[in-house]
């Protein structure tokens, strides 16, 4: 009985010690290129040459709309709370033309993404990316940065006097008499 259980058991560790387990190599090597950068199968594609990718700041500095919603998100996260609608309060002014961290669009999305000591939080996980890029195209217009034509007007309570179509007698005006 012992012989048969020895036996059985040099068996069992001859069979164990000849499983090996297969080694595959699940993603091989490509053939062509071993870089960051893929290399291109063809240079066709369907439609013809594709656009040129834009970096984003181009969509939001000269886009009108995207200006409108920096400054409605100006306004929503309370960004007058320390800069006082551009003009300086708590924070630094916005609508001077002294930057402590650059003015160009990429240093306001830092700034205001990153955050900056002794003050500014970072917003990071808070606003998405495209809120704060319009943000930052807001920001460059306060100074005079982004193009007239695209960047919206000071909000009718912080004008000097109402708008003509607001004054008292603005529905008797343009008539004849």
């Amino acid at each position: 009985m012992i012989r048969r259980a020895a036996l059985v058991l040099a068996c069992a560790s001859i069979l164990l010690a000849g499983c090996q387990r297969e080694e595959r190599e699940t993603r091989p090597d490509p053939a062509l290129g071993s870089g960051d950068e893929p290399t291109p199968v063809t240079v066709l594609a369907p439609g013809g040459e594709r656009p040129a990718t834009s970096h984003p700041k181009a969509a939001f500095e000269a886009n009108a709309f995207h200006l409108s919603e920096g400054k409605r998100l100006f306004d929503w996260f309370n960004c007058s709370g320390c800069h006082a609608n551009g003009g300086g309060g708590m924070g630094p002014a916005l609508m001077d033309d002294k930057w402590i961290y650059g003015s160009s669009i990429e240093n306001i999305h830092a700034t205001i993404r990153d955050g900056r000591p002794n003050g500014m939080p970072s917003f990071r996980d808070r606003v998405p990316d495209d809120q704060i890029w319009e943000l930052a195209a807001f920001v460059r217009s306060l100074s005079g940065l982004a193009s007239k034509a695209a960047a919206p007007g000071r909000n009718d309570a912080m004008m000097p006097h109402p708008s003509e179509n607001r004054l008292p007698d603005a529905a008797s005006l343009g008539r004849s008499p």
